[in-house]
């Protein structure tokens, strides 16, 4: 007599400087694996790099219905459910093209220029105030939300107010609370002020969705769809470049020859963007898929309605794809890492994000190359019940 596997609870852990314990076991033994959810929904997770990669390639593993009521859940919705397909609602509603135009770039000429002056700027700040400093409230946030503010066309004075807002709104709870409502409407209201504000005000890809309201054929877009594409890319991208950032400096501080390596061959910064991309564990989550049909998933017979989640940290340290995966090698040639996602929706700012990390990571190696942890590193305090795996703060001095 055969008994069923221990069902595990997931997400598996909340630490973002420490590999899963569970995630080699269960890559080896079960790659489709049986969890149970945040909202006590039965789930499969999937940790190797090749299921993971069929997972989020396959058309019958959908994004969209994952929001749709009464299917299983990773956790609650705290965003409207028609958020959840933000890119497929862009594609459809006929704004593709503008919103890629906004997150390319290379559209936006002066765009590295500016990134390296206002990481050097912030950097001024922390070394007027002298060591420790708190590296994300005083540079990865504000840099993250200066760039987003820029793309999306709001002003860098409001982005306390906004970067705020997402530690509401990308909480993960096992039911549905007030405040993420309130907290949603409230963003909304301030994207549709902004979207209505003088033309000659106007910049970025609110401005580009403010002049579309002009052309006849965009008489179905009302000022409430096109704010909703703003506060959507704005919470994604800001929150997602900023804990990234603060994962990716944490692994530096840990190998301190990593600095100065960088700092020596600034050439080879892009790959080490890629290799500390694979290596990171700010997603804090699987990327969740519900199957529309029955689906052969390894060893796994998918059912219809089921979920699925990709454990991204499991295919990105699967040493059937990476050699020595366990090593932080900056200078690793092939790396078909997954953290931008895959398939469909893979994601759209992936270069924008790229050119973030390595201005920031440039700026930082450059000005500060003595960084190092002002505390140690098993007292950082580890943020519950997020979207990302994030340190409350991370003290630093030089």
């Amino acid at each position: 007599m055969t008994t069923e596997p221990e069902q595990l609870d997931f997400p598996l852990s909340r630490r973002g400087d420490a590999l899963p314990v569970e995630c080699t076991r269960l890559r080896e033994q079960q790659p489709v694996a049986r969890v149970r959810t945040l909202t006590g929904d039965s789930a499969w997770l999937v940790s190797s790099h090749r299921l993971a990669g069929q997972v989020l390639q396959d058309k019958r593993f959908s994004l969209k219905e994952t929001a749709a009521p009464g299917v299983p859940r990773q956790y609650a919705l705290t965003i409207p459910p028609e958020v959840v397909n933000n890119m497929g609602n862009i594609s459809s509603a006929g704004l593709r093209g503008a919103v890629m135009k906004a997150l390319n770039p290379r559209a936006d000429e002066g765009l590295h220029g500016w990134l390296r002056a206002t990481a050097d700027e912030l950097i001024d700040r922390l070394l007027a105030e002298g060591p420790p400093v708190d590296l994300r409230t005083g540079f990865a946030d504000p840099f993250s939300a200066a760039l987003h503010c820029r793309v999306i066309g709001v002003p860098f004075s409001d982005w306390r107010r906004l970067m705020s807002g997402l530690d509401i709104a990308f909480m993960t709870s096992s039911h549905t609370f007030e405040g993420s409502q309130l907290n949603w409407y409230k963003d909304l209201d301030y994207m549709v002020e902004r979207l209505n504000v003088p033309e000659s005000e106007r910049t970025g890809l609110l401005g580009r969705l403010a002049a579309l309201r002009e052309d006849e054929e965009s008489a179905h877009l009302t000022d409430e769809m096109l704010a909703t594409v703003a506060v959507s890319l704005f919470g994604a991208g800001a929150v997602s470049t900023s804990a990234f950032l603060v994962l990716a400096v944490l692994a530096l501080l840990q190998r301190p020859e990593l600095i100065g390596y960088l700092r020596e061959h600034p050439e080879r910064m892009g790959g080490a963007v890629d290799e500390l991309l694979r290596w990171n564990l700010s997603i804090g989550d699987g990327l969740p898929r519900l199957a529309l049909d029955d689906v052969q998933l390894g060893d796994v017979l998918v059912r219809k309605g089921e979920l699925v989640l990709v454990l991204v940290e499991g295919a990105n340290f699967d040493p059937e794809v990476f050699e020595n995966p366990g090593r932080l090698d900056l200078e690793r040639a092939h790396n078909p890492h997954l953290s931008f996602g895959g398939g469909r929706h893979f994601c759209p700012a992936s270069a924008l994000g790229r050119l973030h990390a390595e201005t920031a990571l440039a700026a930082l190696v450059d000005r500060v190359p003595r960084l190092r942890l002002a505390v140690p590193e098993e007292q950082l305090v580890w943020r519950t019940g997020f979207i990302k795996r994030l340190p409350e703060r991370l003290p630093v001095l030089w």
